[in-house]
Protein backbone atom coordinates (compact mmCIF):
# COMPACT_ATOMS: atom_id res chain seq x y z
CA UNK A 1 0.00 0.00 0.00
CA UNK A 2 1.26 3.15 -0.89
CA UNK A 3 -0.07 6.63 0.96
CA UNK A 4 -0.40 9.88 -1.38
CA UNK A 5 0.73 13.05 -0.32
CA UNK A 6 -2.64 13.64 1.39
CA UNK A 7 -2.36 10.68 3.27
CA UNK A 8 0.92 10.82 4.75
CA UNK A 9 0.48 14.43 5.73
CA UNK A 10 -2.86 12.99 8.02
CA UNK A 11 -0.67 10.25 9.21
CA UNK A 12 1.93 12.86 10.17
CA UNK A 13 -0.83 14.93 12.19
CA UNK A 14 -2.31 11.82 13.93
CA UNK A 15 1.39 10.75 14.81
CA UNK A 16 1.91 14.19 16.28
CA UNK A 17 -1.38 13.46 18.41
CA UNK A 18 0.04 10.43 19.51
CA UNK A 19 3.11 11.63 20.77
CA UNK A 20 1.40 14.20 22.62
CA UNK A 21 -0.91 11.62 24.47
CA UNK A 22 2.13 9.71 25.20
CA UNK A 23 4.14 12.60 26.53
CA UNK A 24 0.81 13.92 28.57
CA UNK A 25 -0.10 10.31 30.06
CA UNK A 26 3.63 9.38 30.95
CA UNK A 27 4.34 12.94 32.89
CA UNK A 28 0.78 13.42 34.33
CA UNK A 29 1.22 9.68 35.89
CA UNK A 30 4.33 10.95 37.69
CA UNK A 31 2.58 13.98 38.78
CA UNK A 32 -1.08 12.64 39.99
CA UNK A 33 -1.85 12.03 43.37
CA UNK A 34 -3.90 8.87 43.45
CA UNK A 35 -2.51 5.74 42.56
CA UNK A 36 -5.79 4.36 40.64
CA UNK A 37 -5.22 7.29 38.47
CA UNK A 38 -1.47 6.73 38.06
CA UNK A 39 -2.15 3.44 37.16
CA UNK A 40 -4.98 4.63 34.70
CA UNK A 41 -2.53 7.25 33.20
CA UNK A 42 0.31 4.20 32.80
CA UNK A 43 -1.71 2.15 31.11
CA UNK A 44 -3.58 4.92 29.14
CA UNK A 45 -0.47 5.65 28.35
CA UNK A 46 0.74 1.89 27.17
CA UNK A 47 -2.37 1.86 24.54
CA UNK A 48 -0.92 5.45 22.81
CA UNK A 49 2.51 3.83 22.24
CA UNK A 50 0.71 1.15 20.37
CA UNK A 51 -1.71 3.63 18.00
CA UNK A 52 1.82 5.33 17.45
CA UNK A 53 3.20 2.36 16.68
CA UNK A 54 0.39 1.39 14.24
CA UNK A 55 0.61 4.96 12.45
CA UNK A 56 4.36 4.01 12.00
CA UNK A 57 3.16 1.16 10.71
CA UNK A 58 0.89 2.70 7.96
CA UNK A 59 2.82 5.40 7.22
CA UNK A 60 5.32 2.49 5.96
CA UNK A 61 3.18 1.25 3.80
CA UNK A 62 1.78 -1.61 6.11
CA UNK A 63 -1.33 -1.76 7.60
CA UNK A 64 -1.04 -4.02 10.75
CA UNK A 65 -4.07 -6.26 11.66
CA UNK A 66 -6.11 -4.93 15.08
CA UNK A 67 -6.57 -6.51 18.51
CA UNK A 68 -10.05 -6.65 18.50
CA UNK A 69 -10.06 -6.77 22.18
CA UNK A 70 -8.72 -3.66 22.27
CA UNK A 71 -5.57 -2.09 23.78
CA UNK A 72 -7.82 -0.98 26.53
CA UNK A 73 -8.61 -4.35 27.85
CA UNK A 74 -5.96 -4.35 30.74
CA UNK A 75 -7.09 -0.80 31.48
CA UNK A 76 -9.49 -0.57 34.92
CA UNK A 77 -12.78 -0.79 34.35
CA UNK A 78 -14.64 0.96 37.62
CA UNK A 79 -12.87 3.44 40.21
CA UNK A 80 -13.54 3.73 43.86
CA UNK A 81 -13.55 6.99 45.50
CA UNK A 82 -10.06 8.60 46.43
CA UNK A 83 -8.76 9.49 49.75
CA UNK A 84 -9.32 12.94 50.53
CA UNK A 85 -5.73 14.55 49.97
CA UNK A 86 -4.37 17.92 48.70
CA UNK A 87 -3.51 16.51 45.02
CA UNK A 88 -7.41 16.24 44.54
CA UNK A 89 -7.36 19.99 42.73
CA UNK A 90 -3.91 19.05 40.65
CA UNK A 91 -5.63 15.40 39.60
CA UNK A 92 -8.63 16.83 38.70
CA UNK A 93 -6.86 19.70 36.72
CA UNK A 94 -4.67 16.50 34.90
CA UNK A 95 -8.26 14.77 34.55
CA UNK A 96 -9.27 17.57 32.76
CA UNK A 97 -6.77 18.01 30.51
CA UNK A 98 -6.70 14.63 29.06
CA UNK A 99 -10.06 14.57 28.53
CA UNK A 100 -9.94 17.43 26.52
CA UNK A 101 -6.84 15.96 24.47
CA UNK A 102 -8.65 13.10 24.22
CA UNK A 103 -11.67 14.69 22.97
CA UNK A 104 -9.15 16.37 20.01
CA UNK A 105 -7.55 13.32 19.47
CA UNK A 106 -10.72 11.36 18.72
CA UNK A 107 -12.03 14.24 16.51
CA UNK A 108 -9.03 14.11 14.22
CA UNK A 109 -9.32 10.49 13.81
CA UNK A 110 -13.11 10.64 13.49
CA UNK A 111 -12.00 13.43 10.27
CA UNK A 112 -8.60 11.40 9.06
CA UNK A 113 -11.08 8.46 8.52
CA UNK A 114 -12.90 9.77 5.51
CA UNK A 115 -9.73 10.66 3.53
CA UNK A 116 -8.11 7.52 3.48
CA UNK A 117 -8.32 5.23 0.36
CA UNK A 118 -7.56 1.86 1.39
CA UNK A 119 -10.38 0.34 3.43
CA UNK A 120 -8.23 -1.39 5.62
CA UNK A 121 -6.41 1.75 6.78
CA UNK A 122 -9.89 3.32 7.54
CA UNK A 123 -11.08 0.27 9.82
CA UNK A 124 -7.44 0.27 11.88
CA UNK A 125 -8.28 4.07 12.27
CA UNK A 126 -11.88 3.89 13.23
CA UNK A 127 -10.77 1.02 15.83
CA UNK A 128 -7.75 3.63 17.36
CA UNK A 129 -10.96 6.08 17.46
CA UNK A 130 -12.64 4.12 19.16
CA UNK A 131 -10.13 2.94 21.80
CA UNK A 132 -9.23 7.07 22.28
CA UNK A 133 -13.04 7.45 22.62
CA UNK A 134 -12.49 4.17 25.68
CA UNK A 135 -10.09 6.27 27.06
CA UNK A 136 -11.69 9.78 27.78
CA UNK A 137 -14.50 7.54 29.03
CA UNK A 138 -12.53 6.28 31.43
CA UNK A 139 -10.92 9.67 32.30
CA UNK A 140 -14.67 10.53 33.05
CA UNK A 141 -15.56 7.51 34.95
CA UNK A 142 -12.85 8.54 37.32
CA UNK A 143 -13.69 11.93 37.37
CA UNK A 144 -17.54 11.54 38.14
CA UNK A 145 -16.67 9.22 41.13
CA UNK A 146 -14.71 11.48 42.56
CA UNK A 147 -16.62 14.35 42.21
CA UNK A 148 -14.67 16.16 39.45
CA UNK A 149 -17.29 16.24 36.39
CA UNK A 150 -19.98 18.28 37.33
CA UNK A 151 -23.13 16.76 34.66
CA UNK A 152 -26.44 17.88 36.40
Amino acid sequence: MTLNAKECGLVKDLKGQEELCIEKYSKYASEAGDSQLKELFTGIASAEKQHLSTLNSIEGGVVPSTDTSGSSSGLPTSFSKAPASADCEKDRFLCTDLLTTEKGASHLYDTCIFEFRDEAVRQTLNHIQKEEQEHGKLLYDYMKVNGMYDAN
